[in-house]
């Protein structure tokens, strides 16, 4: 069995106080990483932010938004801040110019991915014992080799199916016993109907599932855990290729419909999405991330477009 991994601090369990120091560290780092990478893209962006200045995280409105037309319009790698030698991975996501958005990783961006992921399984009620059916497309796409490595990370035995051939997930499934899957929720549930037409769907051990890459409701959640006998718990993982891929949030079991941000690592707000203003926590708004850690292609109050709202620690 591999090393687990150490064990986890999920949001709410850490000391505010010493949270939101970590972050503003990380986040003056950032900006001075930016502002010193003579990269234009970021020249351009931060002229006139003087990163000693981010001395708390009130800090953040003074600072520029990152929206998705700039990785079009320094397509295809000019929003790194390092050489493309000394990145070792990209990704890329389809796009409506016909192009599509490139992020790069470097070697330090895949531990933290791997590590991200790991708590999202973790989270999610997963064990270095557990054999996790990977679901996910793997190529291009993040979310294959995402979650990939957080099972890899947290000591699982990953079993790379990807997606599709539904007759082999099935038998996998039945013949290793695995205990968790993840894949997109329109395929969790189009397994489950196929198992049943099968006659297999009651030799198959799958207890937790580990969803995402489209969007989903509460009835799609209902529909997935019935059509599985209620037996899985079907949980929400939320990424975005922009940000880093799977793993910048994960729903518990026992608290569903609340997503838990790795913070420590990506940086949430929620904004105004006409106006651009901060948010308090409770109201509604635009998602907006910055990646505090990543080396290789980061981004800064990166506007996601997706509407929720940050409900506190206890709240």
């Amino acid at each position: 069995m591999a090393d687990p991994i150490a064990p986890i601090d999920v949001v709410g369990t850490a000391d505010p106080e010493a949270k939101a120091a970590l972050q503003t560290h990380r986040l003056r780092d950032l900006v001075a990483r930016l502002a010193d990478s003579g990269n234009p893209f970021w020249t351009e962006k931060l002229a006139g932010v003087d990163p000693g200045g981010v001395d708390s995280l009130d800090a953040l409105p003074e600072l520029p938004f990152t929206v998705k037309q700039d990785l079009r319009d320094t397509y295809p790698t000019g929003m790194l801040i390092q050489p493309l030698d000394d990145t070792i991975r990209l990704h890329a996501s389809s796009g409506t110019s016909g192009k599509p958005t490139i992020v790069c990783y470097s070697r330090e961006d895949i531990a933290i991915w791997a590590e991200v992921n790991a708590r999202a399984l973790a989270l999610a009620g997963a064990r270095p014992d557990d054999t996790l059916h990977n679901g996910y497309g793997y190529g291009l796409f993040t979310g294959g080799l995402g979650l990939h490595y957080g099972g890899e990370r947290l000591g699982c035995t990953v079993v790379p199916v990807s997606g599709g051939n539904t007759a082999l997930q099935l038998q996998l499934l039945e013949d290793l016993g695995s205990r968790v899957m993840s894949a997109t929720p329109s395929f969790a549930l189009l397994m489950a109907e196929r198992a049943a037409e099968l006659g297999v769907l009651d030799r198959i051990r799958a207890e937790i599932g580990i969803l995402g890459a489209e969007p989903w409701s509460e009835g799609m959640r209902e529909r997935i855990q019935e059509a599985w006998g209620g037996r899985l718990t079907a949980l929400d993982i939320y990424g975005l290729s922009e940000i880093i891929g799977p793993g910048v949030a994960m729903e518990a079991a026992d608290d569903l419909g609340v997503l838990n941000v790795f913070d420590d690592h990506f940086l949430p707000e929620i904004v105004d999405p006409e106006t651009g203003a901060l948010l308090p926590d409770g109201e509604w708004g635009e998602l907006v991330l910055t990646t505090l850690t990543k080396t290789a292609q980061p981004v800064l109050r990166y506007r996601t477009r997706d509407i929720t709202r940050i409900v506190p620690d206890g709240g």
